[in-house]
């Protein structure tokens, strides 16, 4: 909510700039053109998780014995390539792959979040950004960024064409 209010705070304020700024002779400018209205859209998400309850989120998505009908949950479009989840399990078990999130959680009002992950594979860490989004009420790993892991996992999905 703060954020919105940001936005429409400094649209006001270039309007109102926008208006005050004068003409070549020195005095004012006038116009007949009215300032641009900005209207806020209202995202109905759920609060912003931690990075425990997202790491645990992973953790639950890369856990072989994890069902698929939960792991689909928990990656925008999931269910569009179901089979994939056991690669990525697999791909990520035996190259010892791991996925942390860490604070800050950015929530970016538009039903987005922006988080900052390590991912350690062999040992060497490499860090990164991760977007969850809002589906279905809850915060889910987004189609994006599940497909960069399928890549780097040199795997393909139809989901991710």
């Amino acid at each position: 909510m703060l954020r919105k209010t940001l936005v429409a705070g400094v649209a006001v304020a270039a309007a109102l700039t926008l208006g005050a700024c004068s003409s070549s002779d020195g005095e004012p400018a006038t116009t007949t053109k009215k300032a641009p209205t900005t209207t806020a859209v209202a995202i109905d998400a759920p609060p912003v998780p931690t990075a425990a309850e997202l790491n645990a989120m992973l953790v639950k998505g890369l856990d072989p014995a994890t069902p698929t009908t939960e792991k689909v949950l928990l990656v925008q479009d999931g269910e569009s390539d179901p089979g994939l989840f056991d690669q990525v399990a697999a791909a990520a078990k035996a190259n010892n792959a791991t996925v942390t999130v860490v604070d800050p959680i950015l929530d970016n009002g538009d039903g987005t979040l922006t988080a900052t992950v390590n991912m350690e594979i062999g040992g060497q860490v490499n860090p990164g950004t991760a977007t969850f989004v809002v589906e279905n009420g809850r915060w889910v790993l987004s189609k994006e960024y599940a497909c960069n892991i399928v890549k780097l996992a040199n795997l393909t999905s139809p989901a991710c064409a």
